[in-house]
């Protein structure tokens, strides 16, 4: 399956300068056990946005960068590339950016998205979700408290 996750504030804002303009610890715990034991699909952005490639999980980087060569990944030219590299019978995650999740959108089965309830100003933005083209399957909500600033919801969508 193709998963694509990602933290959306209620304007379909990402990040900013390549960051995050949000700091939720809950939902960096759940991407990472989400996440950890798969392979991670991402645009070299994101993947430059980490200090270090994320531990117990094969990274596959979309670039157009002929000569990039991160060490420990896999880096592919396009989409397409990235999606053969994910075998049909395991769950495989989009990670981002804004037109990585843009381009794969069409070939994911699961949307988890965690939707911060707050607008912000960004640079980056996830696509809208087609309420016709996608159900919301699960919603559990969050609260903020003294290490969260924002309520937030995480989401699961699936494909009609």
């Amino acid at each position: 399956m193709i998963i694509m996750i990602a933290a959306v504030a209620e304007n379909n804002a990402l990040g900013k300068n390549n960051d995050l303009v949000w700091h939720l610890p809950n939902d960096f715990k759940r991407f990472k056990a989400i996440t950890s034991g798969h392979r991670i699909v991402m645009g070299r952005k994101t993947f430059e946005s980490f200090p270090k490639p994320l531990p117990n999980r094969t990274h596959i980087v979309i670039t157009r960068k002929k000569d990039y060569k991160p060490e420990g990944c896999i880096v592919v030219n396009n989409l397409d590339e990235a999606l053969a590299l994910c075998p049909q019978n395991e769950d495989s995650f989009i990670i981002g950016g804004g037109e990585i999740y843009k381009l794969a959108l069409p070939f994911a089965d699961i949307l988890e998205v965690t939707r911060v309830h707050h607008s912000f100003e960004a640079d980056a933005f996830f696509p809208e979700i087609s309420l016709e083209e996608w159900d919301l399957s699960k919603s559990e909500p969050q609260y903020k408290d003294d290490r969260h600033l924002f309520d937030y919801t995480y989401q699961t969508f699936t494909k009609k």
